[in-house]
């Protein structure tokens, strides 16, 4: 009895006769880009009720003495919600859309879709000193991973729909979406191409449309008295492309430091109470600190320090330019340690809004220096400018930083200090440290995607697709007549291995090595196997070595079959030919 069809399958089926493939990608780019919004609409909204609710009624007469617990309550209740709801630990949001183009063929868990809605609120909004944009941008890719997965599209597709529904969350957090697609290209390394750019701005535009029905026009980052670029700051462009460079070198080094030291403490709970005191105390002693930070980066674009600095121990002090400059300073030391403790110590959120933060305040710090030194400069451009170098040297993406302060501000006033600024800051961290925040683990295992097509295209093979198995395997004890009636008559491959009885390889034989001696019957019962075999040409290890790796392998042995070795037990060979099958393949396709 043939089995009846479902309202979904009947229309996948139209589908497939009426709209064709190219067609229906573009309508699923306006689909992923009107989700992505929409989440990070709610993922705003979320967290600015669990902020606003903080600072109303009683709360609020306590609101700054409270900054000692809130951090620490915000990271147990996501440590639960991680145990108890979602069951899983919630990934880093772009990292993890990079995983899943990688190594997964644009698949991503359907939790993933709700994990950030329910865990970033909680960081944030009690005080953890990260931002939502990344949050944003892992539930907008998951959406457009499973909504490619529920259409059975292909994985290039998904790819791209995963690619789009992030463009489009960043679209729709900044209203920037030229930078959006800008970000598509440098950090997903997405190739520029007519079929992928349209999707990109058809994904961008509609996440921004649909940000402005539920918010409006108002930006993230306000602006006042943007000048016009002067030619006589050329130098003062430059000097503050290499502050922002040094300091985008600092962020990363204690991010890296912070989170190799949090990895080694194995309790959770343990891990939540000491980022959660370190937090609390950081947020206590310099408020700013807490949450995004947003209010407090408009101060001070906007040169209010009275207010920017209202919450501080010593705000009666605010009149003294030394003691403003000596907060700034402070500042730029502990954002990086908050926002590095926060993600470490269990928080789920990204490092965009203190990337942008920490711009800010190194463009306001040499803006402050300068006019202490008989320098006027402006305020405003400098500290958006900075912005833009952070962004450049911390998640290098030089493209995305230059669009995007220029669409915040309305405009391309800026555009020839930014191009100065972030120029210098890229090439300086560039040559310091060849990864960003978002690559480096992905790197060090040689499963990130980049525009070296020859390199992703080995990043995308997978190692069981082309292993073999159909060798028959020797025993170290058997006699050559043994092998030869049980192995050699029955093989059709030239490649025998011995393993012995712990299923461990000790040593390989081929025809050749038995080929003078296999018809001489006198030592059919005298030659045993043990003496015959001898070490591979090299091995590859299952879950160790990446394709790169096996490649060179074969370029270094000159061999064309080699053993896959897991946990220590023989699984099957490798041959030159099916992988170099398998590449060609996957370049057509790439």
């Amino acid at each position: 009895m043939l089995k009846k069809k479902t309202p979904f399958t009947r229309f996948l089926i139209w589908r497939y006769k009426h709209i064709s493939n190219k067609n229906f990608v573009f309508i699923l780019s306006v689909i992923v880009g009107l989700l992505a919004g929409l989440a990070s609409v709610i993922l705003k909204n979320i967290t600015h009720f669990i902020t606003k609710a903080f600072e109303k009624g009683s709360i609020h007469s306590y609101h700054i003495y409270l900054y000692f617990i809130f951090p620490f309550i915000g990271l147990l209740l996501v440590l639960l919600v991680k145990k108890f709801i979602l069951r899983r630990d919630v990934g880093h949001g772009i990292p993890m859309a990079l995983f899943s183009i990688s190594k997964k063929e644009g698949k991503m868990a359907r939790r993933n879709m709700i994990s950030s809605l329910l865990t970033a609120p909680l960081t944030v909004g009690f005080g953890g000193s990260v931002g939502l944009e990344g949050p944003s941008v892992a539930t907008g890719a998951s959406f457009g991973a499973n909504i490619g997965q529920l259409f059975h599209m292909k994985a290039q597709t998904r790819k791209l729909l995963l690619v789009c529904a992030a463009a489009g969350s960043l679209s729709a957090i900044f209203k920037a979406p030229i930078a959006a697609i800008l970000f598509a290209i440098e950090v997903f390394s997405l190739d520029l191409t007519f079929a992928s750019l349209l999707p990109l701005l058809l994904a961008s535009i509609s996440a921004v449309v649909t940000r402005m029905l539920f918010i409006g026009e108002q930006y993230i980052v306000d602006f006042h008295d943007i000048q016009k670029f002067d030619i006589k700051n050329i130098l003062f462009y430059s000097i503050l492309g290499i502050i922002t460079a040094i300091v985008s070198l600092y962020f990363s080094k204690v991010y890296f430091t912070t989170e190799h030291y949090f990895k080694r403490i194995k309790n959770d709970y343990l891990k939540i109470t000491i980022a959660g005191f370190i937090i609390g105390v950081l947020t206590f002693l310099v408020p700013p600190l807490y949450g995004e930070g947003f209010t407090f980066m408009n101060n001070l674009i906007s040169q209010n320090y009275t207010t920017a600095f209202d919450a501080f121990l010593f705000k009666d002090s605010i009149g003294n330019p030394w003691v403003v400059i000596s907060l700034i300073i402070g500042l730029i030391l502990l954002k990086p340690i908050a926002t590095s403790v926060t993600l470490s110590g269990g928080g789920v959120g990204g490092v965009f809004a203190p990337v942008l933060f920490l711009g800010a305040v190194s463009g306001s710090f040499f803006v402050n220096i300068c006019r202490q030194l008989g320098f006027e400069l402006s305020n405003s451009n400098f500290t958006l400018v900075g912005m833009a170098g952070l962004m450049a040297g911390v998640l290098q993406a030089p493209l995305t930083a230059i669009f995007l302060i220029a669409e915040i501000t309305g405009g391309y006033a800026l555009f020839i200090p930014l191009m100065i600024t972030v120029a210098i800051s890229f090439l300086i961290t560039k040559a310091r440290v060849d990864y960003n925040i978002y690559t480096k683990e992905l790197k060090e295992n040689n499963e990130l995607i980049t525009h070296d097509k020859d390199h992703a295209v080995l990043t995308l093979l997978k190692l069981d697709r082309i292993i073999e198995q159909n060798f028959i395997s020797l025993k170290p004890e058997m006699s050559l007549k043994e092998m030869l009636h049980n192995a050699v008559a029955k093989s059709k491959r030239n490649l025998f291995p011995v393993i012995n009885d712990e299923e461990e390889l000790v040593g390989v034989i081929t025809l050749d090595d038995i080929r003078e001696i296999m018809f001489d019957t006198t030592l059919h019962d005298s030659v045993l196997v043990e003496f015959l075999m001898h070490d591979a040409p090299d091995y590859i290890y299952y879950g160790k070595d990446n394709m790169q790796q096996v490649m060179a392998k074969f370029q270094n042995t000159s061999a064309w079959n080699l053993p896959v070795i897991k946990n220590g037990k023989y699984i099957g060979f490798v041959s030159k030919s099916k992988m170099l099958t398998a590449y060609r393949r996957k370049l057509i396709t790439y």
